[in-house]
């Protein structure tokens, strides 16, 4: 899984996994271990079906307890069906069958798996994995809208071969994109309502039909700053530079390449959004395009000389255009003082906060997990952090800006 995606906040927070009988139930063992990574505590529960394919004591190697199969399974605990309720944040059914999706869907209540749903008032979320015409039977079709009307986080199942080798919609989502919506369902709420624009990666400055101007960024720290605003209930928008970053499918997205393109599509967003966030690393500067056409090396007499003119400053035009109540943080990739040129850059740009960092370092800056940086706000609260990696680095921004 992506660097960007390894948040590790979640301790002293417990999952309760149920899982049904399905080819896909082998993606649930990768997915508790991806869980647990980020400090959360599991608990597991096994539909007769489910243990067909794996076992409980699979879940329980990987620390998962208790983990409940048959009704009575557990000895000493009579009542095991309302220990999630009692004990869990967040339960998740991963992989859910059109069996329990009916259960859950009419209140039904014959299992171990559907008593212990129907005794959880938490958050829920539903990851379904069948045969594309259940999937699209009428029946599934009408239990699956009354589970979203009731407000269950819902993730749709996607669409491809099968292993009973039908085509069609019914593959389990991708395990990243169901770690990311069980997390989010854990996250505190404290960005709930903020409408968030990020951008990340770099940018490409073309210079003929093949040659770009660019820099190393990957686009990990906008990418682990979207997620966590995200997670923590925030309505993200992100403006990717040529990245391979993936995000989760609620987070709208859109890709650009030049500092241009970057600038208009976050003047198109800005004036509906309260919070920016511009992490991106964009080309000051772009070379003069010499056309369509591949510069030919015999073409050129001597040492080649390219000519450059300067980009939009997409950072200073958002602050100038800022209105009340919107909050602007910009980044300052710095390689030499940079309490000084962040103090600069906050004023200069009328930002509300300034994330600065030393790309000069071995553990800080493009293409490594982890960053080293410092925060200043407009109030002159000043904060210099450890090298941390970069998930936790975007969630002490967000805790910085919610003033947690």
């Amino acid at each position: 899984m992506q660097s960007y995606l390894e948040f590790k906040t979640f301790a002293g927070r417990r999952v309760h996994l149920g899982a049904c009988g399905s080819i896909a139930v082998y993606k649930a063992l990768e997915l508790t271990r991806l869980l647990q990574k980020t400090g959360v505590s599991l608990g597991a529960t096994l539909t007769d079906a489910a243990a067909k394919f794996v076992t409980p004591l699979s879940f329980e190697a990987l620390g998962a307890y208790p983990v409940h199969s048959s009704m009575f399974n557990v000895p000493g605990e009579p009542f095991g069906h309302l220990e999630p309720g009692q004990n869990g944040h967040v339960m998740a059914i991963v992989p859910a069958s059109a069996n329990i999706l009916a259960k859950m869907a009419h209140g039904m209540a014959d299992d171990m798996l559907s008593t212990q749903i129907l005794a959880f008032d938490g958050p829920v979320v539903v990851a379904p994995a069948m045969n594309p015409r259940m999937w699209n039977a009428p029946a599934t079709r009408e239990n699956w809208a009354k589970l979203k009307e009731r407000g269950l986080d819902c993730i749709e199942p996607g669409s491809g071969s099968m292993a009973c080798g039908d085509e069609g919609t019914g593959r389990l989502a991708e395990v990243p994109e169901i770690y990311c919506r069980i997390l989010r369902a854990l996250a505190p709420n404290d960005l709930t309502g903020r409408k968030v624009l990020v951008t990340l990666g770099p940018t490409r400055e073309p210079y003929d039909a093949v040659r770009f101007w660019s820099n190393p960024s990957s686009g990990t720290m906008g990418a682990a700053i979207a997620v966590a605003a995200w997670m923590r209930g925030a309505e993200v928008s992100v403006v990717r530079g040529p990245s391979n970053v993936l995000l989760p499918e609620p987070i709208r997205t859109v890709d650009v390449k030049t500092a241009q393109e970057m600038y208009d599509a976050c003047h198109d967003i800005w004036p509906m959004c309260d919070t920016a966030c511009l992490s991106a690393a964009v080309a000051d500067f772009r070379p003069v395009r010499i056309g369509d056409h591949k510069l030919k090396k015999s073409t050129v007499q001597g040492d080649l000389q390219v000519r450059f003119e300067s980009n939009e400053d997409i950072l200073k035009s958002l602050g100038a255009c800022k209105k009340n109540g919107q909050f602007l943080i910009g980044f300052a990739a710095e390689t030499e003082d940079l309490p000084e040129n962040m103090q600069r850059k906050l004023e200069s740009k009328n930002l509300n906060l300034i994330v600065g960092n030393r790309i000069n370092k071995p553990d800080s800056g493009f293409g490594v997990p982890t960053n080293e940086v410092s925060v200043l706000n407009a109030e002159g609260r000043f904060e210099s952090w450890p090298s941390l990696p970069k998930t936790e680095v975007a969630w002490r921004i967000w805790d910085f800006v919610s003033g947690r």
